[in-house]
C-alpha cells in the first residue's frame, strides 16, 4: 500500500462528546508526519458531495473541550449505492486524498469496508458513540462523558424522589447495549437495572420492588436501557407497576438525546487523543480496514469485520455487584 500524504477525516452516524478531541489528535500528528489534512463535513453525505476543508494544526484549536463534532455528521442514503461511492471515490481523487480516518460506530465501519472492498482505498476507524457497543475496544470515544451524565442526572431526580417517596423508572439510551444503564445504576445507585442483555421480566421486577418497600424503602430508582424488552415501552411498564403495586406512585424520566451532549470528560479527551494519533500511526504502517480501539489501556488494531460483528459481552460480575448492593 502506497504511504498516505493526504488524510481525510469524517465524523458519521451519532455524534458522540470526544469526537472534535479525536479530529484534533488526527490532524495534528498528521502535522506531526508533514502530512496534509482535510476536513470532510456531514460523514459520507459530504463525501458525496464535496464538502471539504484543508486543516492545519491551528485549525482544531480550542476544540478538545467542545462536545460533538465540529465536522457535523449525518447518516447518507446515497452512500448506500454504488453510484453514490463512486462519486465520493472521484472527489477523494480529484482532492488528492490518499487516506481516511473515519469516526463512528458499527454502520461507520460497515460503510467504510465495503468502500475499501469496492476502490481499495486505505480507511481506519475510530471508535466514537456513547453507547459503547463496538466490538475489539474496551471503550468507545463519548462513553465516559455519558455515564457521567446519566449519574449526575439520576443523583438530581433522586432528590425529588426522596422529597415525594416515589418510585422513578429512568430510561437511558442503549438500543442494544446495556453497558450505560448498568454502570450509571450501580454509580447513581439505582434500585433495580434493566438490560438488553437480561430479561429480568416484570413479575420478578414487581416482586424485587415490593421487597424495597418492605425493607424501608420511601423511594426508589429503576434504570432502563432503552432497548430493555421487560414492557412495550417504560409508560407501559409504568402504568403495570401502579397497577399491580398500589402503594408506588411512578413517574417516568426519558434522558434521551442529552446524554449525547456536553464536554467530554477527561478519559474521553485522552481516549480520544491516544486513538486519534494511533489512526495516522496505523496508516503509516500500511494498516487499513481496521478500527483502532484500546484495550487492557493497549492502543491496538481490530479487523472492521470483528469490530462490526457484535457489541462486547456484558460484564457479568458487574451484574452481581448490582444485585448485592441494591438490597
Amino acid at each position: 500500500m502506497k504511504l498516505p500524504r493526504k488524510i481525510g477525516i469524517l465524523t458519521s452516524g451519532g455524534d458522540a462528546p470526544g469526537m472534535n478531541a479525536a479530529i484534533r489528535a488526527v490532524v495534528r500528528a498528521s502535522t506531526y508526519y508533514n502530512l496534509e489534512s482535510v476536513g470532510i463535513y456531514r460523514g459520507f453525505e459530504g463525501l458525496i458531495e464535496g464538502d471539504f476543508k484543508d486543516l492545519d494544526a491551528r485549525s482544531v484549536k480550542n476544540i478538545i473541550n467542545r462536545g460533538g463534532t465540529f465536522l457535523k455528521t449525518a447518516r447518507s442514503k446515497d452512500f448506500m449505492t454504488v453510484e453514490g461511492r463512486k462519486k465520493a471515490f472521484d472527489n477523494l481523487k480529484k482532492a488528492n486524498i490518499d487516506a481516511l480516518v473515519v469516526i463512528g460506530g458499527d454502520g461507520t465501519f460497515a460503510g467504510a469496508s465495503v468502500f475499501i472492498k469496492e476502490f481499495n482505498f486505505p480507511i481506519v476507524g475510530l471508535p466514537g458513540t456513547i453507547d459503547n457497543d463496538i466490538n475489539g475496544t474496551d471503550y468507545s470515544i463519548g462513553y465516559d462523558t455519558a455515564l457521567n451524565t446519566v449519574v449526575e442526572a439520576i443523583d438530581k431526580i433522586r432528590d425529588t424522589a426522596n422529597s415525594h417517596n416515589r418510585l422513578f423508572l429512568v430510561e437511558v439510551m442503549g438500543r442494544d447495549a446495556g453497558d450505560i444503564a448498568l454502570n450509571a445504576g450501580i454509580g447513581a445507585g439505582a434500585e433495580e437495572i434493566l438490560i438488553p442483555e437480561q430479561n429480568m421480566g416484570r413479575e420478578r421486577l414487581l416482586e424485587s420492588l415490593s421487597r424495597s418497600k418492605k425493607s424501608g424503602k420511601t423511594s426508589s430508582i429503576v434504570v432502563i436501557s432503552e432497548g430493555d424488552q421487560i414492557g412495550k415501552n417504560i409508560f407501559q411498564l409504568a402504568k403495570y407497576i401502579e397497577e399491580n403495586l398500589k402503594e408506588y406512585e411512578v413517574r417516568v424520566t426519558v434522558l434521551g438525546h442529552i446524554q449525547r451532549g456536553g464536554a467530554p470528560s477527561c478519559y474521553d479527551r485522552v481516549l480520544a487523543s491516544r486513538l486519534g494519533v494511533g489512526a495516522v500511526d496505523a496508516l503509516l504502517r500500511g494498516e487499513t480496514n481496521v478500527m483502532i480501539g484500546i484495550i487492557h489501556n493497549r492502543v491496538t488494531s481490530v479487523p472492521f469485520s470483528e469490530a462490526i460483528k457484535g457489541s462486547n459481552e456484558i460484564d457479568e460480575e458487574l451484574i452481581r455487584v448490582a444485585d448485592i448492593i441494591s438490597i
